[in-house]
């Protein structure tokens, strides 16, 4: 599978890059703050498909109880998997990379979301941002995480969780939790769809030749190995070199300064 720093730092830089696009009705950040937390909640739930399975980066950052809830999502996924497949559909012993990789789980999780904090408020809020959060520090800081144990990314967790949820003071902001979590679980499945194995994205809504959880993904000769040496030689560098910019980007006032100073660059430079 796709290594956890690359889905999340891919998770990071949409969530930036969508946070400016985003119609303050649906949730769209109207602050520096809420533009960084908005991205972190992408990021983490840019891991969040992999719960499907004990031997994701997700399902060792809360401990036991992230690994029982994998095990609970591989039975679920398995389970709409053999609910749904075609007449051709292979036969599987195991939930990976089927409901959870769908644009039908995505959807229903950030509008799911987007429910709960709208009838919750407060608790809904920090729970999300706790379990997303969490994931981010996971993925993103992946050897930090390992020699702190999960104990102390739980802790961490809870505490970026209370922090951040004062940058989410109305519900129309944060509903637009919803919309990260939709956004950073369908980045997962784009960033699996160019290895050679593929996601059933559109799966069980669309058959194709009998088969209803067939994988959508790039020709062979342009996928890419799964955490091999283009992934980490140069896909991760690169998402982290654009999320950087994205973000010094998103600092209020950053647009101008940057635009200015190039302009006057520019002017002294013709005299």
């Amino acid at each position: 599978m796709v290594m956890g720093a690359t889905h999340a730092m891919s998770g990071a830089v949409v969530g930036l890059a969508v946070a400016d696009l985003l119609p303050t009705d649906w949730g769209g950040p109207t602050s520096t703050a809420e533009t960084f937390a908005f991205a972190g909640v992408c990021a983490g739930a840019a891991l969040l498909p992999d719960l499907d399975t004990n031997q994701s980066t997700v399902a060792r950052s809360f401990g036991p109880i992230s690994r029982a809830l994998a095990a609970g999502i591989d039975t679920l996924s398995l389970g709409v998997y053999r609910v749904t497949k075609g007449r051709k559909d292979a036969n599987r012993r195991g939930g990976h990379r089927t409901f959870t990789h769908t644009a039908l789980f995505a959807i229903g999780l950030g509008a799911g979301i987007s429910a709960l904090v709208g009838q919750f408020g407060r608790p809904a809020i920090i729970v999300t941002l706790f379990f997303t959060l969490g994931l981010a520090l996971r993925g993103l800081f992946g050897g930090w995480a390992r020699d702190k144990g999960w104990l102390i990314v739980t802790a961490v967790s809870a505490f970026l969780s209370i922090l951040t949820w004062q940058w989410f003071p109305d519900q129309v902001g944060s509903t637009g939790l919803g919309v990260a979590v939709a956004l950073g679980c369908a980045t997962h499945c784009l960033g699996d769809m160019i290895t050679k194995e593929g996601v059933p994205f559109l799966a069980p809504f669309v058959p194709l030749g009998g088969r209803r959880w067939w994988e959508l993904r790039l020709p062979s000769f342009l996928a890419i190995r799964a955490g091999g040496g283009f992934e980490r030689a140069f896909l991760g560098p690169a998402l982290t070199l654009v999320a950087v910019g994205l973000a010094v980007w998103a600092v209020d006032g950053a647009p101008e300064a940057i635009t200015d100073a190039l302009r006057n660059s520019v002017q002294t430079g013709g005299e």
